[in-house]
């Protein structure tokens, strides 16, 4: 196999990455696509920055353990497969499995902070934003961390205000620019989806 086409997807908190995620990988076999995320790379509750109020800040980059990440998908483009325990942003009710990453044509790297690491945003063939208006990611977030991660209203705007919206405007978006396709997810995405799919399918053959 040749050298894998690597994608980097990255955007605000609930901007709708991981519904562009899977949309995306629902038009490709196993053999083709593989997906890491930095999701599964948070360090433990204990590890986490603490704001004033004692809160633990998982929206820095400092919460995530980057050096695994970035050796993990190294390791990837080296043709290696890679094994990683779930993380289940500490939801008691989740049992976490183990989750296994092997070389694939396209390797699709996804994360808010995949632009602002230069060591992985170099390795970056093409570089995807997701963006979407504040007050819909705002909802979103509600109603994924209630659902998800069992997160109560009162602690979400907590988190959003504090923690989230600053993130993103230090670490995110000022990484907009570097894009090479912006996509706005406010409505619908279906024609960057099928702009995407069908570019990455043609690496796939490239690839054969």
């Amino acid at each position: 196999m040749k050298k894998p086409y690597v994608v980097g997807i990255t955007g605000g908190s609930a901007s709708g990455k991981t519904y562009f995620l899977r949309s995306l990988l629902n038009h490709f076999s196993e053999d083709e696509i593989c997906l890491i995320s930095q999701d599964n790379y948070y360090r433990p509750l204990e590890e986490q920055p603490r704001d004033e109020n004692n809160i633990a800040n998982f929206d820095t980059p400092q919460s995530l353990d980057h050096d695994a990440f970035a050796r993990d998908l190294q390791r990837l483009l080296q043709g290696e497969t890679v094994h990683r325990m779930e993380y289940t942003f500490n939801n008691p009710n989740i049992t976490p499995k183990e989750l296994v990453f092997k070389p694939k044509p396209i390797i699709v790297v996804e994360g808010i902070f995949v632009f602002y690491y230069p060591d992985v945003a170099s390795l970056l063939d093409l570089k995807i934003f997701i963006e979407a208006k504040e007050h819909i990611k705002l909802k979103r977030r509600i109603i994924r961390d209630k659902i998800e991660r069992g997160y109560d209203l009162e602690d979400v705007l907590y988190r959003y205000e504090r923690h989230v919206a600053p993130t993103y405007e230090r670490y995110i978006a000022p990484f907009r620019e570097d894009a090479d396709i912006i996509v706005p997810n406010n409505k619908h995405i279906n024609t960057a989806l099928e702009m995407v799919q069908l570019f990455l399918k043609q690496k796939v053959k490239e690839n054969a």
